[in-house]
């Protein structure tokens, strides 16, 4: 588990294609990550992985196919930066969200400008994620939790202050850039549990909510 705070900016270092897998090589020099152990938790780009061989220069982790075709991470090249966070622990400040790093799907970029002393970024969703998403609700974005500002459609918006465009890779996200999607915890399994409450397994709860029943 994760609260979607990023911690530090990777570097791919390499990527070793093995059949339909890969190994990634992160380079973690400078982010205070020298206790990194074999087995730990670490988001990257919001994508829960291993830490393997972990050093002092950083660690390696196992990417399968499935992950490679289903997130961002099967584009990346080496040299490009990645969000990372460790796992919680006991003693962690909870000052994000609830983040998994189980990836809901990609979203594009598709607008982004200034909005004062901060910038203001579009996304598209795929239309399947788009009804989880809400006005002020939490969404992770490559592994950083934001807040939504405003959604339209299968569009929503957020605002990134110049520190997390510093400190995320944010910094070089530009429009047609496709990032990962993780909707809010509390979402998915409320969907789950409304619809089999509401009208069984197969049914949509959202019709009861709006004809306004319980």
């Amino acid at each position: 588990m994760f609260t979607g705070l990023v911690e530090g900016l990777g570097k791919v270092q390499s990527i070793q294609h093995q059949g339909r897998d890969a190994r990634l090589l992160i380079d973690t020099r400078g982010l205070g990550f020298e206790d990194v152990a074999v087995g730990d938790s670490i988001a990257v780009n919001g994508v829960c992985l291993t830490a393997l061989d972990p050093s002092a220069g950083g660690f390696a982790a196992d990417v399968s196919g499935e992950s490679l075709s289903l997130t961002s991470l099967g584009a990346l090249s080496s040299g490009d930066k990645v969000n990372l966070e460790r796992s919680l622990t006991p003693a962690s400040r909870m000052g994000g969200h609830f983040v998994t790093g189980h990836v809901d799907g990609l979203a594009r970029c598709s607008e982004r400008r200034r909005d004062g002393g901060s910038w203001r970024f579009a996304f598209e969703l795929p239309p399947q994620l788009s009804r989880y998403v809400a006005r002020k609700g939490s969404i992770a974005v490559d592994g950083i939790s934001l807040t939504v500002n405003a959604v339209s459609g299968n569009r929503f918006e957020v605002n990134i202050i110049p520190h997390t465009l510093e400190q995320t890779n944010l910094g070089g996200c530009q429009v047609g850039s496709r990032v990962n999607i993780e909707i809010d915890l509390v979402a998915r399994y409320l969907e789950r549990l409304m619809g089999l409450d509401a009208r069984g397994p197969d049914g949509d709860w959202r019709d009861d909510l709006l004809a306004g029943k319980s």
